[in-house]
């Protein structure tokens, strides 16, 4: 699944955010399973997410390479649009930043990519 960010910018105000919070297309916390990866290319970096299946991801790529830390066991907290609203059970989406519990926030995405481990695939 790949995912792209429109043209159309989300209006900024509080209210207008949580209306369009339902129908934000991104990657939500329940989608994801032990084995998945997820690719996200910002404006800056590219960072992949490798799903452990606790919640937690070992991410490489952007600040995570440049800070030696590829090998340590982070949460995703949230996407924000910039600011401090912040959309909790969203692990990535196009056109927001990703908040990592370590404190790193990303540039806004670009692109997003849910890339379906071996061992989660679901029945249909």
């Amino acid at each position: 699944m790949t995912l792209m960010a429109e043209g159309a910018s989300i209006g900024r105000t509080l209210d207008r955010l949580v209306e369009a919070a339902p129908d934000i297309c991104g990657v939500r916390a329940h989608d994801v399973q032990a084995g998945d990866w997820i690719v996200v290319r910002t404006k800056n970096s590219t960072y992949a997410l490798a799903a452990a299946g606790d919640g937690t991801f070992t991410v490489s790529g952007g600040w995570f390479a440049a800070a030696g830390a590829e090998a340590t066991a982070v949460r995703v907290v949230g996407c924000t649009w910039g600011g401090s609203a912040i959309l909790e059970r969203m692990v990535a989406a196009p056109g927001m930043c990703i908040e990592f519990d370590n404190g790193v926030r990303t540039t806004r995405a670009r692109e997003v990519r849910l890339l379906r481990g071996a061992g989660s695939l679901r029945p249909h």
